[in-house]
């Protein structure tokens, strides 16, 4: 599953599982865009270690809900690698709490980046696949999408959004060759996860019929078979990697 020469755009590249896609493409021979909010340093950290594999690797510091932000951000790629072939909406935050607690910034929030985000970039990344008749998009979603979860109300809205969002573009973009799928994510070894209470922990690991978590480089590696022309053939599919959690 070569990538050599081609160019993939990752929101949230700078940790966790948009970093392993990062690093999975590049190491197939892929030149990365990528954006990030906080870390400055992690965003350097991770352009020199593709550059050290022989690939182009550009970091924009910008916010995925902001339209004109990201336009500027895909012009910009454009130019630098002749090509957008790749797309992958992994940017994401969640504000967990319930309902009748939720704020309405914390909805707002979740929703801007998590969905807002993926329709910004789909759009603007789009008009250089339609018009080159080619290209993969994956947006990561989330088992919250397809099943909701308690206390996740905004980011469950999110990411079934999302699904909503990879099944009417697979259909809007078929007839030019371009793919969108949707890979929806169980609990994986992140920052994120990280930080949950371990009784938390312990009792979803009860509920993974594999009994333990992903770790991001498993992701990576599904990402690029579904994004690789070895998958030509699946469209519109939402591939759940969560060891059995939602069977």
């Amino acid at each position: 599953m070569s990538f050599q020469g081609r160019t993939a755009i990752i929101s949230g590249g700078t940790r966790g599982i948009g970093r392993a896609i990062s690093l999975e493409l590049a190491r197939r021979g892929c030149n990365i865009a990528f954006n990030y909010v906080r870390s400055r340093d992690s965003a350097a950290s991770l352009v020199s270690e593709i550059s050290k594999m022989g690939c182009g690797a550009l970091a924009f510091e910008l916010n995925v809900a902001h339209h004109s932000a990201v336009a500027g951000m895909v012009r910009e790629v454009k130019e630098r690698f002749g090509s957008i072939d790749f797309l992958v909406n992994n940017a994401g935050i969640v504000r967990d709490t319930l309902l009748l607690r939720m704020k309405e910034q914390d909805w707002d929030d979740v929703i801007d980046i998590n969905l807002k985000g993926a329709f910004n970039l789909s759009k603007a990344a789009a008009a250089a696949m339609l018009k080159a008749r080619s290209g993969s998009i994956l947006n990561i979603t989330s088992v919250s999408g397809i099943h909701g979860m308690s206390g996740q109300v905004n980011y469950s809205a999110s990411k079934a959004g999302l699904i909503g969002l990879t099944k009417a573009l697979a259909r809007e973009f078929a007839g030019r060759n371009i793919t969108v799928n949707a890979l929806a994510l169980g609990f994986i070894e992140t920052e994120m996860t990280g930080n949950l209470p371990e009784d938390y922990k312990s009792e979803i690991l009860r509920q993974v019929p594999l009994g333990r978590f992903g770790n991001a480089e498993e992701i990576a590696s599904i990402a690029a078979f579904l994004l690789s022309a070895d998958a030509r053939y699946i469209t519109g599919q939402v591939v759940q990697a969560d060891g059995g959690l939602a069977i």
